[in-house]
């Protein structure tokens, strides 16, 4: 029988590629780390490395101008074009947009042991700066707010300005205790890696603001596609949570947007409003009504407005120093 969810992806996919990316897969280091991205077309190098996508080879003449890119990092539920299918081609019409796979998600492995966000974030960067990508804003959404968090400290000459949605900087155990209870679950991999179709419903539940209803052949079909590396995805559970005595909050220089569903069940409005205070005054909330966890695919519209009016103020101070 079809999967249905794997049926869809290659219209997806054709969907992506009229917004003008394309797939690349990019050696990180030589020893097995590959990160696998949806790029834009002209921005497919050529180079030592990394691997061609052989379907679109780049072109022979000279590149076009840069735009100001974008890198949108997906959670833990789904890899990157899934989880941002409503933003590429609304963004792809202004901006470089480049949505990668984190390790163990899509195409992209690794045969180290790390499965820290900080890990995650170095194979990122690295990957970044092998495509050729100068300073850029990226975007996190839950999981893959962590790892932007962890780059942007690390590597503040690549990142200019941050989204992030439904996120935290760090997962802490005292913190990993309470969101836990609150939701009513006794592990984050009981709530994140689903077994069984009742698992995804509960899943689901919790991350949407709105009541969804979906035939169960489909979750079926979404556990088959969407949850596989299932060992390797609980270790990257695992190496999320940290001391409390080790947790500070990282001074970042970047300009930070954190765009929040109002009815947030997972890291609520609330912790939010604490990390806006955490980061200081280049830090901005605002929050999107009617919207849970998942705000970027409940209220796409709402979610790309005023990410784009963040984007374009960063643009605007951007080209006001040049």
């Amino acid at each position: 029988m079809v999967n249905l969810v794997a049926a869809q992806k290659p219209l997806l996919h054709f969907l992506v590629r009229m917004a003008g990316l394309r797939q690349h897969t990019v050696d990180v280091d030589g020893a097995g780390t590959v990160i696998t991205f949806w790029v834009p077309k002209d921005k497919v190098p050529m180079e030592k490395g990394t691997v061609q996508d052989i379907t679109t080879p780049a072109p022979a003449a000279a590149k076009k101008a840069s735009r100001p890119a974008v890198v949108l990092v997906h959670g833990f539920a789904a890899e990157g074009i899934v989880t941002w299918q409503f933003q590429v081609g609304v963004l792809a019409k202004h901006y470089d947009v480049y949505v990668p796979d984190l390790l163990f998600f899509g195409g992209s492995t690794s045969p180290s042991t790390d499965r820290s966000p900080g890990f995650q974030a170095e194979c990122l960067a690295t990957a970044l700066r092998k495509l050729g990508v100068g300073p850029c804003t990226v975007v996190g959404f839950s999981y893959g707010g962590m790892v932007a968090f962890k780059m942007a400290e690390a590597h503040p000459d690549l990142v200019r300005s941050l989204v992030v949605s439904g996120s935290v900087l760090a997962m802490t155990d005292s913190l990993s205790e309470t969101t836990l209870e609150a939701i009513g679950v006794k592990s984050s991999a009981e709530l994140l890696l689903p077994e069984s179709v009742k698992g995804l419903k509960a899943l689901l539940s919790v991350a949407a603001y709105r009541k969804l209803w979906f035939p169960d052949r489909l979750h079926r079909d979404f556990l088959e596609v969407m949850f596989t590396n299932r060992k390797e995805r609980a270790e990257l559970l695992e190496g999320l949570v940290v001391s409390n005595k080790g947790a500070t909050v990282p001074v970042l220089p970047q300009k930070i947007l954190l765009l929040w569903g109002e009815n947030d069940n997972i890291f609520n409005i609330e912790l939010a409003k604490t990390m806006k205070e955490q980061l200081g005054e280049k830090t901005m909330l605002q929050s999107i009504s009617k919207a849970g966890h998942l705000v970027h695919l409940e209220r796409p519209c709402v979610y790309n407005r005023l990410l784009k009016e963040f984007l374009a103020s960063v643009t605007a101070t951007e080209t006001s120093k040049e």
